[in-house]
């Protein structure tokens, strides 16, 4: 017999792993302060940009010899601009386990066409950490977005490493625990945990990746958008709210509003509680039935926020279509919205579990999703 339609919902159905759902407390209205029509490099631009870079600081815990940069083109350029300003200098490992990570891969052995050492892992599942080689640049993904496995924690990073550390952070920031003195690059967006506005990415740098730049010029050619030195020396004013390129002051005064509102919350700690919060709610579900499981297979490993799940119930007879009808008919619902898995990953759903997500409505939705795969499973019954 059908379970019944569940009566509650959830008060907000944003549950997209990008961009990510807005503070609880956001109002349009909270930016009027945004100063729109000047310019960024006037004093109170200065000012605004100055700000967002030491509020990231303050909650993140990054250290003072750490500089923080705002940079164009959200997360991916962030990275980029790092591994094109850093690799090449010694030997490169690419570690991947989803699909920006692949991403990475590519633009080093294609577009750098350097001979890097590429370890891999299926969606799921970790590649093999105590084989890296530290002599080497690592470049890896703290937190797989599109297969919800990270790292479990930096203790297979050494503090005596020869080679630098490039981390794209950008779903694990603000959301879980990053050790400063086991990352040279960190990068993240601004639309991920803290809900802000596309299309700006952050670079932190320790003072080993800053030595580098100062003391290494790549093969290559630099577009200007990835310059982070000039005449040998570290472009200083990126590092102050002297943006590369122009910034939008709006999404600048809504990363501000977020950063408010993390504070609220209790900063760093109340930001992962949150998300853990969140994700047990969905890590506990899934414990209870069988038809759906953790797609990273080891618990240790599982991100806390963007949860990916796959359906494991026999009786489907077609795993993409499958999961797809399930998620098409929340969103119609409008109980969840943008819970597909990424168009790379295996079939199944992608819950953002971040801190700018209720546990109300993580709570309220998961009926219904109990109550959709009942739905499609009897729709499937009867087309068959």
């Amino acid at each position: 017999m059908a379970i019944e339609q569940p009566a509650t919902r959830p008060g907000n159905p944003r549950f997209s792993s990008g961009p990510c759902a807005k503070p609880p407390a956001f109002d349009l209205t909270k930016l009027a302060g945004a100063p729109l029509g000047r310019s960024h490099r006037a004093a109170i631009g200065k000012d605004k940009l100055l700000a967002a870079i030491e509020g990231t600081r303050e909650i993140l815990g990054v250290p003072a010899d750490y500089r923080i940069g705002i940079v164009p083109a959200s997360d991916t350029g962030a990275v980029e601009m790092a591994m094109w300003n850093l690799l090449g200098a010694r030997g490169a490992e690419m570690l991947a386990w989803e699909s920006f990570g692949a991403g990475w891969i590519t633009d080093v052995v294609k577009q750098l066409k350097l001979d890097a050492v590429v370890k891999t892992a299926d969606y799921g599942e970790l590649v093999d950490l105590a084989s890296v080689d530290f002599n080497n640049d690592v470049v890896f993904t703290w937190n797989g977005t599109t297969s919800g496995v990270r790292v479990p924690n930096g203790d297979w990073i050494p503090a005596d490493r020869a080679g630098l550390t490039i981390c794209d952070a950008t779903s694990a920031a603000f959301a879980q625990d990053l050790p400063w003195d086991k990352l040279d690059v960190t990068t993240f967006s601004w639309q991920k945990v803290l809900g802000g506005e596309a299309a700006h990415g952050m670079i932190i740098l320790s003072p080993r990746a800053v030595e580098r730049l100062e003391s290494y010029t790549p093969a290559w050619p630099l577009p200007k958008i990835f310059r982070l030195t000039k005449g040998g020396k570290l472009i200083d004013g990126i590092f102050k709210g002297a943006t590369i390129n122009t910034p939008s002051m709006l999404a600048v005064e809504d990363y501000l509003l977020a950063l408010d509102w993390a504070r609220s919350v209790g900063g760093l700690d109340g930001l992962k509680g949150r998300a853990n919060a969140n994700a047990q709610a969905i890590f506990n579900f899934c414990a209870n039935r069988p038809w759906i499981a953790n797609l990273a297979t080891d618990p240790a490993t599982r991100s806390n926020t963007s949860v990916c799940l796959k359906f494991t119930d026999p009786r489907i007879q077609d795993g993409a279509t499958f999961a797809k009808a399930i998620a098409k008919r929340l969103e119609a619902e409008n109980i969840a919205l943008d819970i597909g898995a990424y168009r790379d990953a295996p079939a199944g759903l992608r819950i953002w579990c971040g801190g700018t997500v209720e546990t109300s409505d993580i709570e309220a939705m998961l009926p219904w999703l109990e109550w959709t795969f009942e739905v499609e499973i009897a729709a499937q019954s009867v087309s068959a």
